[in-house]
């Protein structure tokens, strides 16, 4: 009887919560997935930026990190459109904007842009490994007994392309590649991003998304969120690495490399306290960014003071102060720059600092998604969002509490097979 009801009811019915005076057709429509969509891929695109900082800017103290940003990146990016299909009420519609391009719609100019970012990565990622795939199909090819490795022999050959070619020169070739695709996938980055806040800053009919500086804003967001969570997750790695190399496992390390090298725990904990410290100062530089082009936003807004600020004011000084003020400025922004800012910065001091990092943006986008729905268009009343956390149907587990867990587990899911083919760890130092 309950999901009769459910389906009977307006899409945003189930967890909007009406106060004053508000239309009788207005709803919360934009959910949790709506949130997620933008972050998401912004974390695309800021994993991104920060595996070219050594690929094209030739910062030699990430090119740790640098590798593993690029693999994760590329874990991180089918996700990217999974929100948007938990969203639609027809997720099967979803594939007509990749197969029918319409220019002057941004939704399908993201499809465009979300393809060409994704072969450019793909290629990177081609380049990158191709000695690595190579040198696995001649020591796999050597082996008698395979077993599940026959299936991994299989697969390098296939990705392999036929370039068995592993010269100086032809390495050399790949380097070039590897700098080009990593020069022209930063725009293609910034603009896959950007244009979330695009369509955000266009909507004419919502005074809280109208403003020129919401694509920038969205941009330098983004990449402090993917620093942050690369940050966050090379540590978490790496102390697994560490745990693993006590009781003599080898987790996220490339078998024949394992085999052969000579690594200490001291060793591991060495580079991981140098790689979080040196993307530390890296992400210290975009937070700064970020936070300055926020406030800028809306200390702009409260001196133009147009027609709709009135409105606009009560949401963001009264009826969302503490979510605006308190937990996106306040812990997510000042407090973790103030501790990458102190002086003797360790690895766990790092890793908190970027998980509230990723907080902070979390809570920009809930308060861009969800505040630019919170007041009515009568601007005489509030809707408030309340996330479905026991799904009583299909639709409020999707737009609640469970479809969120789903979208944040399954990039690390897709990581941990992508890892087995593209080790993430993998150093040219350790092969040798």
């Amino acid at each position: 009887m309950v999901e009769q009801v459910a389906h009977m009811m307006v899409h945003g019915e189930a967890w909007t919560i009406k106060d004053l005076f508000v239309l009788p057709n207005e709803y919360v429509y934009w959910s949790i997935q709506i949130v997620l969509y933008p972050y998401m891929t912004g974390l695309v695109a800021g994993a991104f930026v920060l595996s070219s900082l050594y690929h094209v800017f030739g910062v030699e103290k990430l090119k740790e990190i640098a590798r593993f940003a690029l693999v994760f990146s590329f874990a991180l990016l089918p996700v990217a459109m999974m929100p948007l299909m938990l969203h639609l009420q027809q997720p099967l519609r979803g594939i007509h904007v990749m197969m029918t391009p319409h220019f002057t719609s941004a939704i399908s100019a993201f499809g465009i842009v979300f393809l060409t970012y994704g072969c450019i990565v793909a290629s990177e990622i081609w380049f990158v490994y191709r000695k690595f795939i190579v040198e696995s199909i001649e020591r796999l090819e050597k082996k008698q007994r395979r077993g599940i490795e026959s299936l991994m022999l299989m697969i390098y050959k296939v990705i392999s392309l036929g370039a068995r070619d592993i010269s100086p020169e032809a390495l050399e070739a790949d380097h070039k590649a590897i700098k080009f695709l990593a020069g022209l996938g930063i725009p293609v980055a910034c603009f896959l991003h950007g244009y979330a806040g695009f369509i955000f800053g266009s909507v004419k009919a919502n005074a809280l998304w109208m403003t020129p500086l919401m694509p920038v804003i969205f941009i330098m967001s983004a990449v402090v969120s993917g620093i942050a969570l690369c940050i966050l997750c090379y540590a978490i790695f790496m102390w697994l690495r560490r745990w693993a190399l006590k009781r003599g496992k080898t987790f996220f390390i490339p078998e024949q490399v394992a085999g052969t090298m000579e690594i200490s725990d001291a060793q591991l904990r060495d580079v991981q306290t140098y790689e979080t410290r040196m993307t530390s100062k890296y992400l210290l530089i975009f937070m700064t960014l970020a936070i300055t082009l926020e406030l800028l936003d809306i200390i702009f807004r409260g001196y133009t003071a147009v027609k709709s600020w009135d409105i606009l004011r009560q949401v963001i000084y009264e009826h969302d102060f503490v979510k605006i003020f308190i937990l996106q400025y306040g812990i997510g922004n000042a407090l973790p720059f103030l501790m990458l800012l102190l002086p003797g910065l360790t690895t766990r001091r790092a890793c908190l600092a970027s998980i509230l990092v990723l907080f902070g943006v979390l809570m920009m986008r809930w308060n861009v998604v969800i505040g630019g729905q919170a007041f009515s268009l009568s601007f005489a009343g509030f809707m408030h969002y309340q996330l479905p956390i026991i799904p009583y149907s299909l639709e409020t587990f999707k737009e609640g509490l469970g479809g969120a867990l789903m979208v944040a587990v399954t990039p690390f899911v897709i990581f941990y097979f992508l890892n087995m083919i593209f080790p993430a760890f993998y150093s040219e130092e350790e092969a040798h």
